[in-house]
């Protein structure tokens, strides 16, 4: 039986275990290229951070799954910069000395909270992995679920996600599976296409 709750941020092995199958699952990708070290800040940032949170999904106390998510994605990187600034130099220099070129995408990925605020409140579903043996066992789902569980949609508007537009076939269906809707298909600065999808919760309940 698969269990679910929120990482204290005193729990640095479960930290750990959720580092591993991030680099597990998204395998290729700029974080990814980061390093162990970059991720273990950037995710004990989601659970020290006043408007964020990281979810694990666990099952006989093995790590099968997690969701990283924030309602103030510009106040967490913020967060990051004020709490965390000295570690995120330094592995970021690592990544740095093996590509110089990936200077100006840490810089970008900084700016861009900042750049894509809106004026509407909304939670941003920022990350999920699963373990690749635990794949298609719906543990994905369940983070999902909980995650529309937790939040309040009297007081925000919607979940949001961005995923890639190509060649992305698997994760596009299991968003709409999960009720996200495609709200729009744009192209960021490295010509990346990508979707961004909306959950809105159950307006009928809104007051």
């Amino acid at each position: 039986m698969i269990s679910i709750h929120k990482v204290e941020i005193k729990e640095k092995k479960l930290l750990h275990e959720i580092v591993s199958i991030h680099l597990d699952t998204f395998q290729g990708f700029f974080l990814t290229f980061m390093g162990r070290g970059f991720l273990n800040q950037m995710y004990y940032c989601y659970c020290g951070h006043r408007a964020s949170d990281l979810l694990v999904a666990e099952e006989k106390g093995k790590v099968v799954g997690f969701l990283a998510y924030s309602s103030d994605f510009s106040d967490l990187y913020k967060y990051m910069i004020r709490t965390r600034l000295i570690p995120f130099a330094w592995y970021s220099m690592g990544a740095f000395i093996r590509k110089p070129s990936v200077f100006m995408h840490i810089v970008k990925a900084f700016l861009k909270p900042g750049e894509s605020k809106r004026n509407e409140k909304y939670v941003e579903l920022a990350s999920i992995g699963v373990d690749p043996g635990f794949k298609a066992k719906g543990v994905g789902t369940q983070l999902i679920d909980e995650l529309k569980v937790l939040v309040d949609f009297n007081d925000f508007s919607y979940i949001k996600l961005e995923t890639d537009a190509v060649n992305n076939n698997a994760a596009i269906y299991f968003y709409e599976k999960n009720g996200f809707v495609k709200e729009r298909i744009f192209e960021t600065d490295e010509g990346r296409k990508m979707y961004e999808f909306r959950f809105m919760g159950n307006t009928e309940e809104k007051k």
